[in-house]
This record gives C-alpha cells, structure tokens and sequence, in this order.
C-alpha cells in the first residue's frame, strides 16, 4: 500500500500530526488511517464507507451495517 496517494483534509495545518487520511486505489476500495499511526489502515468499498459516515452522523454507531 505504499504506492497510494494519501490525501487530508485542507483544514489540517501542516503542524497538526493527527489527521484521517484517505487514498483509493485502482479496485475503487477507500484506504483511511491517521497520519500519527500510518501502518493501521482501514479498506472497504465506497458504499461500505458511505454506510460508515451515514452512521457516524446520525449518531447510530451500534448496530451499523
């Protein structure tokens, strides 16, 4: 996975070292880890990751599929 193209948000500031990075890869799987632990990244699909955010925002982590 060190071939992927990582990219944060513009809102983090070049000092801040904790920050959510995404890349993609060919296969169209989402790749997201913190730039503080690079090694632990978490992959899923586009739809899978949408799922996820759709959770997160209405407050509904238990149970999410």
């Amino acid at each position: 996975m060190s071939q992927l193209a990582w990219r944060k948000s513009s809102f983090s500031t070049a000092g801040q070292t904790e920050c959510v990075e995404l890349a993609t890869d060919p296969d169209g799987n989402v790749h997201l880890r913190e730039s503080d632990q690079p090694g632990d990244i978490l992959t899923m699909s586009p739809g899978r990751l949408r799922a996820l955010l759709d959770c997160v925002k209405g407050g509904r982590l238990s149970g999410c599929r």
